[in-house]
């Protein structure tokens, strides 16, 4: 195909898979049950911890979450007392257990009593189009506060080779907002633009396929690499062709056109 044919055709593939549709099997309907900007956020970034495996497993997992979050994740998370963590404990989604939970509970409390919440600790270390230094300062602060060191694999720190799937979705659901009902648009203090792709297997191995990416490894070099053609295609929203990567390789197991 030539670099037009290509545009077309993913172009195509957003409208496909951008639209309320994919909300119903996608770990997004989590927050899209809330309507106050913190609940969204914290219960999006929740859900974006978990996600990985499953994703039907991921879907029931994340609302085993708000359920034990008292189905008011920033009320819970602002105002629980000690006794309250306790049924948290119970808590398992693969490698992530109860005490991540309880401490990452802990870990937004202090963010957002200390740092304003969460848009505002990614947005001020946003500079040059690049949110991958917000990102590992992100972890940085999060960090910051006694934790268990089994939960720092929890959050992934793209200044040291990881391409950081599940915070770029999660930046992606905040950030991004076009109209379509499945992003939410709610962060205004950064550019959709500087969004990047959350490279996983199925965004990868379709990349790869249509020429958009060598790189084998789904790393941090990886997603500048396919950063750098996401934004020829569309300069001002790049990550919108996540949604065709992410369709194309899950919902019709794309192998080359």
């Amino acid at each position: 195909m030539t670099f037009t044919e290509l545009k077309d055709f993913l172009d195509e593939k957003v409208v496909q898979y951008n639209n309320p549709k994919f909300i119903t099997s996608d770990p997004i309907q989590i927050p899209h049950q809330f309507a106050i900007k913190e609940d969204v956020e914290i219960a999006a970034f929740l859900t974006a911890t978990i996600a990985w495996g499953n994703r039907k497993m991921i879907i029931n997992n994340a609302n085993k979450m708000m359920h034990l979050l008292w189905d008011s994740p920033y009320d819970f998370v602002i105002n629980h007392q000690e006794k309250d963590l306790k049924p948290l404990e119970s808590f398992v989604h693969r490698t992530f257990n109860g005490d991540d939970f309880i401490f990452f509970v802990k870990s937004l409390q202090n963010i957002y009593k200390k740092h304003d919440g969460l848009e505002h600790l990614l947005a001020k270390h946003h500079e040059n189009h690049d949110l991958q230094e917000s990102i590992s300062k992100l972890k940085q602060n999060f960090f910051e506060i006694p934790h268990p060191i089994r939960t720092k694999k929890h959050i992934s720190d793209p200044l040291k080779g990881s391409a950081a799937k599940r915070i770029n979705m999660f930046l992606r659901w905040m950030v991004r907002s076009d109209n379509a009902g499945v992003d939410f648009g709610l962060w205004k203090a950064i550019q959709p633009s500087s969004l990047s792709c959350p490279l996983d297997v199925h965004s990868g191995n379709v990349a790869r396929a249509l020429g958009l990416l060598k790189r084998k490894q789904n790393d941090a070099k990886a997603l500048q690499e396919l950063n750098k053609i996401l934004i020829q295609l569309d300069k001002n929203d790049p990550i919108k062709y996540d949604f065709a990567l992410f369709g194309l390789g899950v919902f019709e197991n794309f192998k080359k056109i």
